[in-house]
Order: structure tokens, then sequence, then C-alpha cells
């Protein structure tokens, strides 16, 4: 899928080597520390950001020479949320399937399901502006699966989403895999990870530092053990010069 990815911002190289293989049908898990390329490299794997050097082939479609085949098979769920925030979220939907070519009929049918499968049909006359977080989340999820891509890249789905929007969403991705369609999604969140994901990659400094399997990755660990030892961080790091912590002294 991604073959010898590099991208450098000034000074700084973001994405070293990056070479990722997602099998069709998988749900693939992308963790790594803050900075350490995660996002970049769904960027540039969903065409939002060109990279300096190497390709990425999305069902043999490659992403900078065939953009339109690329862009019709795939749905992206970014980083910072970017909205029509003056439209509701049937406005919304049906803006986007005219922009996907979809026939009105079948706009309105599948805005009508998503919107009642997202627990959002109660709020069709509420402006996006006006959307709490896990809203957002879900209207932005809604507007990646409208035209039913075969592949969907999300960044960070479930920050900042509350307990029920997140189980809404996990239904909703797990229904969507078993299909046989692909998800590939970027979170901080290992345990969500372990517990959505067959197969995941680390990456740290722009690099991937091991891909595969679940069940491999971990070899009988969690996945945030695995992480931690991957990455060279210890569980206790960052506190241990902290002696004062919790004094009862002023």
């Amino acid at each position: 899928m991604a073959a010898n990815l590099w991208k450098r911002f000034g000074p700084t190289i973001a994405v070293a080597g990056v070479h990722l293989q997602v099998p069709a049908g998988s749900f693939f898990g992308l963790v790594g520390p803050n900075g350490a390329g995660k996002t970049t490299a769904l960027s540039m794997m969903t065409g939002l950001l060109r990279p300096d050097a190497g390709s990425v082939w999305i069902h043999g479609a490659d992403v900078w020479r065939d953009p339109v085949a690329v862009k019709a098979a795939i749905g992206v769920l970014p980083e910072g949320l970017r909205l029509f925030e003056r439209l509701s979220g049937p406005e919304l939907l049906r803006y986007l399937g005219r922009l996907r070519k979809l026939d009105r009929e079948t706009t309105e049918a599948r805005a009508r399901e998503l919107l009642a499968v997202l627990d959002l049909a109660g709020a069709d006359r509420a402006l996006i502006v006006d959307y709490s977080t896990g809203m957002r989340k879900k209207i932005a999820l809604a507007a990646a699966l409208l035209h039913n891509p075969r592949v969907l890249f999300l960044d960070e789905p479930f920050e900042g989403v509350d307990p029920v929007a997140a189980r809404t969403i996990r239904s909703v991705l797990d229904a969507y895999t078993q299909s046989g369609s692909t998800v590939v999604f970027s979170s901080h969140v290992l345990e969500l990870v372990e517990s959505l994901c067959d197969r995941v990659a680390v990456m740290s400094r722009g690099q991937v530092l091991a891909s595969g399997p679940v069940e491999q990755i971990t070899a009988g660990r969690s996945l945030q053990d695995a992480f931690l030892a991957l990455v060279g961080a210890s569980a206790a790091e960052g506190t241990a010069t902290l002696s004062w912590l919790g004094s009862s002294s002023a």
C-alpha cells in the first residue's frame, strides 16, 4: 500500500521511509507517540499531502497518478474537523452527495440511514456550528461513508468523544469491516486499538518499528507493554524526579 514514504518540513524529517501493507478487509491501527509521523503518513496515503519520495497504491490505483479513482474509493476523517458550519447535518450530506455524483434518491436514503444509525436524526435541524464534539465526529464519519468507500481512513476518530458516541462509532466501524471493507485509523488509546484492530503498526520518529497482526506484535503482552518496549519508553518515565509531588508541605 505505502512504499518508502518520506516527508521533510524544513530541517525536520516527519516521515522517514515508511512501508505499510494493509490487507483488504482488515481493521488496521496506527499507533505512536506524539510527533511520530502518524498524521503526516495518513495525509500522504490519502492524497492530502504530497510526499517528497515514495508511492501509495489503493486497490491498484496510484494515489498521485490516479487521484480521481482513489478519491472515489476512499473515505477520510482527517485530524482537525473542517466542516461547513452553517449547514445542518442533512444539508451537509446532500451537498456531499452532489459532489460525489450520487443521485438524489440514493443520497437521501443513505443520509437518513446514516443519521439514524449514528444517533443524529434528532438534530436534523441544528446547524453543525452548534454540534458537540461527539456529534461533529459522527457527522464527519457519515460524510466519509456516504459514497460507500472501499477504504476508510480515520485520524483520531475517538478523540474528545464521550463513551456513548464512541460505542456508536465502534459499532458502525465493526459492521463496515465485517462487510469486507478496510479501516485504517490512528489513535493514542492503545486499549481501543487492541480491542478493535486485527493488525497494527507502531511508529516512532517517522519510522515504522513493527507492523503485523496484533497478536504477533504483542507476543503475549498487552499492546501498551509492547508499545513501550518498542519505542524505548518506561512506564515510570517522567515520575522519578517528582519526589515532592503529593507532599503536604507548602
